[in-house]
């Protein structure tokens, strides 16, 4: 059980369970009404998905990993391949498994709530993920893998919680998209810089690999900016109440926190890793602090 606890490494559930959550929210802020059973049924989709997602990326960056000296808690795997806790068959098995929990969940909000899309969505997920790193297409060897994860964490799963909630996908909100999309892609981005060593070594076309690790980290700060610049631009009529306002300033202060380590954040120093930590917790201050806007 220890085992199977830190290969799905459950704490990466939190990139999933807050977008879905924010798209259910966007839903009850425009019809006012609020489906427990189908919020369960989205949240069981959302751990099958992030469970697919981390056995699978295990799976397939088996080799890397091994030689991966400078993982971290954010990155490099759960290493339980590496450490020969688990076998790479049982781990393929498990994958398989989650693969049919998604499909099966998104069928059950298909047949049991007339969701016709719901099945369409869960299959988009799955297959971003399937592209990102398995042939033919595997981007995060070839490039372009961090915009896979932007899209299916700041686009695919907000839409998949609003829809399921909704039925439909008119009242979306989609300027949102502004301010999720740029602080997503810096979350991907960031998440790779400590492995950055043993993908260069690996022939992985990362975004950190390709610009240098410095250069990608002055590019996950400009996009942390535009997110916080066009949260408060296209929102601010919005913004009420104390715990939002505080929200904002956490999140600035984070983001200032963030360039501050910065320059010292090489890979294998702690610099590094509070620099990580910094951009996904803007990343995760953004979406719950839409949610509690809209949830207001």
């Amino acid at each position: 059980m220890k085992r199977w606890l830190k290969a799905s490494r459950l704490p990466s559930q939190a990139y999933i369970f807050f977008p879905l959550l924010l798209g259910q929210i966007l839903a009850y802020a425009h019809a006012a009404t609020w489906d427990w059973p189908i919020a369960l049924l989205v949240h069981a989709f959302g751990l099958f998905i992030q469970l697919y997602i981390v056995y699978a990326n295990d799976y397939a960056d088996y080799q890397v990993d091994t030689l991966n000296d400078t993982y971290t808690i954010f990155s490099g795997g759960s290493r339980v391949l590496v450490d020969g806790d688990i076998t790479p068959e049982a781990l393929k098995k498990a994958a398989f498994l989650m693969v049919g929990g998604s499909l099966g969940t998104a069928l059950l909000l298909m047949m049991l709530y007339r969701r016709p899309w719901a099945l369409l969505l869960a299959t988009i997920a799955l297959l971003l993920l399937y592209a990102y790193s398995y042939p033919p297409f595997r981007l995060s060897y070839r490039g372009g893998g961090e915009f896979l994860q932007m899209i299916g964490v700041g686009g695919v799963l907000p839409l998949f919680g609003y829809y399921a909630q909704a039925g439909d996908f008119i009242h979306f909100p989609c300027s949102l998209f502004l301010i999720l999309l740029p602080t997503n892609l810096a979350c991907a981005i960031a998440t790779s810089l400590p492995d950055e060593p043993s993908d260069r070594r690996g022939q992985k076309h990362t975004i950190s690999v390709v610009f240098g690790n410095q250069r990608a980290r002055q590019i996950i700060l400009c996009l942390n900016f535009l997110t916080i610049t066009q949260f408060l631009f296209l929102l601010v009529e919005n913004i009420d109440g104390i715990c939002l306002m505080g929200g904002i300033a956490v999140m600035t202060l984070t983001f200032c926190l963030s360039i501050l380590f910065c320059r010292s954040a090489v890979p294998g120093t702690r610099s590094l890793m509070y620099f990580v930590f910094s951009n996904i917790l803007i990343t995760l201050l953004t979406t719950t602090g839409l949610a509690l806007m809209f949830s207001a």
